[in-house]
């Protein structure tokens, strides 16, 4: 089977940038070619390798051990005792859902489950949101169920199954189970189950449930299969197990004889550098006695006899005529492109294809191994649809199809009304979406703060100019600040953007493996900005880009090697190959360099990082380079960043997960990389993603996969910075300085930013800032100054322009140590709350939300 395993070749790499830059443009509503190459497989190794490297691990125990920590900390301190996190936004690009559900008896509760970003409810029929999953330890869902028969008891399977760029890095620890529709949550098994497939209840049962588990991504492991548990999930048995590289991707019932059980099996292997997506143990089984036999259906009933080739499969039962099952298939190892619709009118005794490969040959584009699910409508058998790059809607059984309009491609998800058939919620790529009349059009929900952010940036001359670029959703911006009018400027998957500080005219942004535009009249128009970078060389998926802090004018891009050039008019390239070299697999998407950072005083000193774990030096412009990586573990080098009065200075982080209990995940060199400090101390070993510094005061930040830390001590100790940000992946990290505002771009809950000024240093006319807090923030219909003040003093409101709002207290503030203030008459917005105290103030920064 080895002629079928695919690496990265020179030739396919080539291919694919070529297609890139005429696809870039593409807006999120289109198919974008990128993804029918075939190529849409490889953000997966960029983030599983992140975490993985060198050793193909991920440390569980390790990353159960942050989590717990994490919630320590942020339990066990007051909520006066740190700031409040800000959402700026998106709202209106949305992000990656992973499954959806409208409750059976009230089509206005609807569910909404994502890939990063935990699940969210709502009410009124989406008009509002409310996350409800955020208190647990893993946001990556794989599919949620509700008891037909009791719509308060609702089960969540954690870990996204669709073999793709998160599932090998974000995992899951089992199964959730809610008996107050979500308000409360409880791990009732399977920890070890990685990523849920499906799960199916008893419609008159809500205790009995069949779980799909497909295990871990990047190895194999037994805790697979199908699990069936009859009291709530208190005990669970594998009834089904085929080998320990056999996924369970789906399951499904026959509601009237909820004995007959439906599964299928998918065999997977995966390294970061190939992948084997098929083989003869895919296929279906069926049990007639709730799981205690199985047998597997073949050609002998119909369908394709297994073989090598065979991929993932998607079965579907009939509500209506339950006797009537669908199931779809994909072959090809590699791609797993559809392979025919069958269908079964007698419980899959017998089947017959009703729909052939060439009928619907693109409906999977090359990676149907991202899709693979088929739904019934569950008031009528003979409406069936196929999710996968569109969806296709057959009202005859599959005799015919169309493709249904109006949404983001890459569907992953599909829910119908118990009471109005023509009543759907659908989940792909780009969001959220609901239609009213049968699919014939969709609404998409501009409300959901669930946006996959690789990068992010914010414009140093006009701040309200925010920046990103993200997973599936193009890079994208708002120049208002607003959190919905975010628009798409550069096609594909989005990573670095870099607005020039000085004259923001120029912005270069950039698409997956490198595809660097340029624009010159403030992103109103962008073109190609990739002359002089040689096609042999190595991308990774996120190619490293930055401005000089020297000299804006400069910029600097890393392959496996570093270039050069003014305004990214022409590269020329000022190193050697700062890796190990070529991967022995072949692949030009390892051995490349991951970070870049250059000096704040001259042309001269730049350091990079790369994904083998090496960090290398120059001191004189790029003529002659030094490896410093000895001191350094053999880590994926996530980020560097240097003080702007020391070259000698900076500061490495690392991502991936070791053996040990122990692994550092920040190191310091005060002499130029000859040596480095291990200054993670009590940072939870989880990977770090960015770090910034504030030099001034020895202020250290870093992004990590469970919230932002930071250090006031250069790195002796670290807390959490805030208390409301979701505990999800935190990706990047930019300081805007005037301002003293931090933004944060996370991978599944979209952007926030926070007023560090509490934490930072003040004047001899300031109040020290920890002494002033304001709190919740944002906040609604009232907020509470609490302080250590003692003397006479008042208290006014601003607006952001600095006009004065109107004075919130006056008296002596030894009485008063904490100041409720109601909103009442005070309009919905950004304000400034200014402390005075004699001759010393302090200015807080309060968001009204009503």
């Amino acid at each position: 089977m080895g002629n079928f395993k695919i690496s990265f070749s020179y030739a396919l790499s080539t291919v694919f940038v070529a297609l890139l830059f005429f696809s870039c443009k593409n807006t999120p509503e289109e198919k974008i070619i990128t993804k029918e190459t075939g190529k849409m497989e490889y953000p997966a190794e960029w983030m599983y390798n992140q975490r993985a490297y060198p050793n193909n691990y991920i440390n569980k125990e390790a990353y159960n051990e942050a989590v717990y920590q994490t919630k320590q900390i942020l339990a066990n301190r007051s909520p006066e005792a740190a700031g409040e996190w800000t959402f700026v936004g998106p709202l209106n690009t949305g992000g990656r859902v992973t499954d959806v559900a409208i409750s059976p008896d009230n089509d206005d509760h609807l569910y909404v489950a994502t890939a990063t970003g935990g699940i969210f409810r709502s009410y009124d029929r989406g008009v509002n949101w409310t996350p409800i999953f955020d208190d647990e330890s893993r946001l990556s869902i794989g599919n949620i169920a509700i008891a037909p028969s009791n719509a308060q008891i609702i089960y969540a399977g954690t870990g996204e199954a669709n073999g793709s760029a998160t599932d090998g890095a974000y995992f899951g620890d089992g199964i959730y189970r809610s008996n107050d529709a979500g308000d409360t949550w409880t791990n009732v098994g399977l920890p070890e189950s990685n990523h849920i497939g499906r799960l199916v209840v008893d419609p008159t049962n809500p205790d009995r449930v069949f779980a799909a588990a497909t295990g871990e991504l990047y190895g194999k492991n037994v805790e697979r299969g199908i699990y069936k548990t009859t009291n709530g999930g208190t005990n669970w048995e594998r009834v089904l197990f085929v080998t320990d590289s056999t996924a369970a991707i789906d399951v499904a019932m026959n509601m009237a004889n909820t004995n007959i059980i439906y599964a299928a099996m998918w065999e997977r292997t995966r390294k970061p550098w190939e992948r084997d997506y098929g083989g003869v143990t895919s296929a279906i089984h069926r049990s007639m006695d709730g799981g205690t036999t199985w047998t597997e259906l073949g050609a002998t009933n119909g369908l394709p006899a297994p073989n090598a080739q065979t991929g993932r499969i998607g079965i579907a039962v009939s509500e209506s005529d339950p006797s009537t099952v669908y199931a779809r298939f994909t072959t090809n190892q590699i791609t797993n492109v559809f392979n025919g619709l069958y269908k079964s009118t007698d419980n899959g005794e017998n089947w017959s294809q009703v729909t052939p490969p060439n009928a619907l040959s693109n409906i999977d584009a090359n990676f149907g191994w991202y899709f693979g699910n088929v739904r019934v409508n569950p008031s009528n058998s003979s409406e069936v649809y196929i999710i996968g790059f569109d969806i296709a809607k057959s009202t005859n059984s599959g005799a015919s199809w169309q493709i249904l309009p109006g949404m983001h491609v890459d569907h992953h998800a599909l829910d119908f009304s118990r009471t109005n058939s023509n009543f759907m919620l659908s989940g792909n790529d780009g969001g959220a979406y609901i239609s009213t009349n049968g699919g014939s059009s969709w609404t998409k929900f501009v409300n959901l703060p669930i946006t996959q952010f690789y990068n992010i940036e914010v414009d140093k001359t006009q701040p309200e100019r925010l920046y990103g670029g993200t997973q599936d959703n193009n890079t994208i911006r708002t120049i208002t600040g607003g959190a919905s009018d975010w628009n798409a400027i550069w096609g594909g998957d989005g990573f670095h953007v870099n607005v020039d500080p000085v004259d923001n005219n120029y912005i270069y942004v950039e698409s997956q493996y490198g595809n660097l535009g340029r624009s010159t009249n403030g992103g109103n128009s962008f073109t190609n900005a990739t002359s002089g970078i040689s096609s042999g060389d190595r991308n990774n998926w996120n190619t490293p880009v930055i401005i000089s802090p020297f000299n804006h004018e400069i910029l600097y891009y890393g392959t496996n090697r570093l270039y050069t050039s003014n305004k990214a008019a022409n590269w020329s390239v000022i190193s050697p190959d700062l890796t190990d070299g070529l991967h022995p697999s072949g692949s030009l998407a390892f051995g490349t360099l991951t970070a870049i950072a250059a000096s704040y005083n001259n042309l001269d000193v730049i350091y990079t990082g790369s994904d083998d774990g090496n960090v290398h030096v120059t001191f004189d412009g790029g003529t002659t380079w030094t490896n410093v990586s000895v001191g350094l573990p053999d880590q994926y080098i996530t980020s560097i960043a240097m003080v702007p009065d020391n070259d000698l200075t900076a500061y490495v982080t690392v991502s991936g997960f070791k053996y040990l209990d122990y692994t550092p995940r920040v190191f310091k060199t005060i002499d130029g990389g000859q040596n480095w400090t291990d200054i993670s101390s009590n940072l939870p070993n989880i990977p770090v993603n960015d770090i910034i510094t504030y030099p001034a005061e020895n202020i250290l930040f870093v992004a990590t996969d469970l919230n932002v830390w930071y250090s006031k001590d250069d790195g002796g100790n670290w807390t959490i910075l805030g208390n409301n940000l979701p505990m999800t992946v935190v990706m990047d990290l930019k300081f805007h300085e005037p301002t003293k505002t931090l933004f944060a771009g996370t991978f599944g809950r979209a952007m926030h930013s926070y007023d560090v000024s509490d934490i930072l240093s003040v004047g001899e006319n300031e109040l020290a800032s920890h002494s002033i807090k304001v709190y919740p923030n944002p906040a609604k219909s009232e907020f509470t100054i609490t302080h250590n003040l003692s003397s006479e003093g008042n208290v006014q409101l601003f607006d952001i322009s600095g006009k004065k709002i109107k004075e919130l207290f006056r008296g002596n503030f030894g009485i008063n140590k904490s100041i409720p203030i109601k909103t009442d008459g005070i309009a919905a917005g950004i304000y400034l709350v200014k402390v005075n105290s004699g001759k010393q103030s302090a200015t807080k920064k309060l968001i009204i939300n009503k």
